[in-house]
C-alpha cells in the first residue's frame, strides 16, 4: 500500500514558502512523498458576461515554478509532485485532505489585525479537512510570557479532561516520538468556579481549589497511562493549571516545535463542523506551528 503524501498549499507568498520548508522536513521525517498544491480560483469567480480569464498552464504556473526553485537542491528532498488546481481554496484543500496524511498551510493574517495568524481560507481548511492540518506561523511572533521550561525540543498538546480525544493525544505522542521531543500536556480546569442561587446573587465557591486541581491531575494521568505504555520513549509532562485553556496553550506555544489541538466534535444540536473556541483562538494567536486534529473516525458523525 502506497504512503499517503504530505500536502502543502502554496500561493507565492513568503508565508507559504515557510510552510513549504516545514512540509519538506516533515515529509522527510515521515518517509512520505510531498504534494505541492497551488489553488487558482479563476473559474469559481467568473461572473456572467465578464471576460473569461484563462488560468495559467500548470507547466508555466509561476507559483509552482517558484516553489520548485525554492526547494531545488534541498538535501534529501522527498519525491515531490506539483499540482495547479482550480476552484474555491477552502473547498479544494478539503478535497486534497482526503488523500493526504497531513495538510500544511502558511499563515495569512489580513486587514488591520496584525496579531491574527490565519485567514478565512485557512480556517475553512482546518475546519473541514479529513486529515490533520498544520498551520505554520510567521517568525518572531510575540505571546505573553510563559513559565520557563527546560531546553530541548518540545511538543504541546491540549487535553480536555471532561472529553479527551484519542486522535489528538495519539497524534501528539506520535509527533513527539518522531521529533525525539518531550510532550507537554496542558490540562486546564476552570477557576474560580461560580454558582448562582437566585438571579443577581453570586455565591462564592465552596469547592477547594486544591481538590479540583488534584482531581484534574488524577484524571489527566489516567488518560495518559495507555499512551505512556504505547510510546515508552516519550516523556509526557502534565501541566495542570487553572483559568483559560486558550491562553495557556498560546503561552506554551513559544519555542514549541508544535502545538496540537483537537477539532470540535459534532453535536446533535450543532451538526455543522466547528473548530471550537479554544482551537480557533490558538490558531489565530499561537507563536509556533499548530496542528488541528479531526476527531477519530465515527466520533464526528
Amino acid at each position: 500500500m502506497s504512503t499517503l503524501p504530505v500536502v502543502v498549499a502554496v500561493d507565492g507568498s513568503r508565508d507559504s514558502l515557510r510552510a513549504l520548508d516545514w512540509a519538506v522536513d516533515t515529509a522527510r521525517g515521515r518517509a512520505a512523498p510531498l504534494r505541492v498544491v497551488h489553488v487558482r480560483h479563476y473559474h469559481a469567480w467568473t461572473q456572467p458576461g465578464a471576460p473569461v480569464v484563462t488560468p495559467p498552464d500548470p507547466d508555466t504556473d509561476w507559483v509552482l515554478a517558484a516553489a520548485r526553485a525554492h526547494v531545488q537542491g534541498v538535501p534529501g528532498l522527498p519525491a515531490t509532485e506539483y499540482a495547479g488546481l482550480d476552484g474555491a481554496v477552502g473547498t479544494v484543500l478539503a478535497e486534497q485532505s482526503r488523500t493526504a496524511q497531513l495538510l500544511v498551510l502558511g499563515s495569512r493574517g489580513r486587514g488591520g489585525f496584525a496579531s491574527l495568524l490565519l485567514g478565512s481560507n485557512g480556517l475553512a481548511a482546518a475546519r473541514d479537512a479529513e486529515c490533520p492540518v498544520v498551520v505554520v506561523p510567521r517568525p518572531d511572533r510575540k505571546v505573553e510570557a510563559a513559565p520557563e521550561t527546560e531546553p530541548g525540543p518540545r511538543v504541546v498538546v491540549g487535553l480536555k479532561v471532561d472529553g479527551p480525544d484519542d486522535a489528538t493525544l495519539d497524534f501528539a505522542f506520535a509527533e513527539a516520538a518522531r521529533r525525539a521531543a518531550r510532550l507537554q500536556v496542558v490540562a486546564v480546569y476552570p477557576w474560580p468556579m461560580q454558582t448562582w442561587s437566585t438571579p443577581g446573587d453570586l455565591v462564592p465557591p465552596e469547592i477547594d481549589q486544591d481538590a479540583v486541581e488534584s482531581e484534574t491531575r488524577t484524571l489527566t494521568e489516567g488518560f495518559l497511562a495507555p499512551y505512556r505504555e504505547r510510546y515508552a520513549d516519550v516523556r509526557a509532562e502534565p501541566l495542570v493549571v487553572p483559568g483559560d485553556a486558550a491562553g495557556h496553550l498560546v503561552a506554551a506555544s513559544k519555542d514549541a516545535e508544535l502545538v496540537v489541538v483537537g477539532r470540535h466534535r459534532r453535536r446533535l444540536l450543532a451538526p455543522a463542523r466547528m473548530l471550537g473556541s479554544v482551537t480557533n483562538a490558538v490558531l489565530l494567536h499561537a507563536a509556533g506551528p499548530v496542528a488541528v486534529v479531526p476527531p477519530s473516525a465515527g466520533e464526528e458523525e
